[in-house]
């Protein structure tokens, strides 16, 4: 009978993540919380907002944090999105790669209905948030399609969140117009942390390695 459930258990649809927009993405654990985060002098102001856009979605739109790899930013994205849902379970909302969304679109040009499915998928949802947004400037008709469905959902008061690697006016070949619409809300830098946060982040490491 344990072998029984333990073998239903494996088959069951995963509960971390109830809703149906992000579970084709992966599962979002608990792990990724404001709570957990590592705060910092470097980083305090981009988590600050953060929170603030997952308590108040109009308080900032569009949000784009942007710094080097490894300082936080993709957890930043989960806690927004794990902070939303727990308020309102119901919340659609899509988590995304820049490269993967570069990706989506391709695949969806190689069928008639394809490009009308995308659309739909991406300008119906209350909450869209894209990491590492500076693949998209791997194609004019990514920008495009990205430019028409930022426009979308801003018109209706959806929330965009977005990381880069560098400052959106340090994106050479992305199109003046974008950059336009990516300052046009707040632009929150994460620095390199100090001494003091990268200790933090390290014991924070070294515990989690030994659970």
């Amino acid at each position: 009978e344990v072998k029984k459930a333990e073998e239903e258990e494996k088959k069951a649809p995963s509960k971390e993540v109830k809703n149906e927009f992000l579970r084709d993405r992966h599962s979002l654990t608990s792990e990724y919380t404001f709570d957990n985060f590592i705060e910092g002098a470097s980083n305090k102001f981009a988590k600050a907002v953060c929170y603030a856009v997952a308590n108040d979605p109009s308080y900032c739109n569009p949000l784009f944090i942007y710094g080097h790899s490894g300082l936080g930013k993709t957890h930043l994205l989960y806690a927004i999105t794990n902070e939303l849902l727990t308020r309102n379970p119901d919340l659609k909302i899509i988590y995304v790669k820049g490269e993967e969304f570069t990706n989506q679109l391709v695949e969806s040009l190689r069928t008639k209905n394809g490009p009308v499915i995308f659309r739909n998928k991406y300008r119906t949802i209350d909450v869209l948030l894209v990491d590492d947004i500076q693949f998209l400037q791997k194609g004019k008709q990514c920008q495009e399609e990205f430019f028409n469905t930022f426009n979308d959902l801003t018109w209706k008061h959806k929330q965009i969140v977005m990381t880069s690697d560098v400052s959106p006016k340090n994106l050479p070949a992305l199109e003046e117009r974008l950059i336009s619409r990516f300052i046009g809300g707040m632009v929150q830098e994460i620095e390199a942390p100090g001494y003091e946060t990268r200790l933090a982040i390290l014991k924070k490491n070294d515990k989690s390695d030994k659970n």
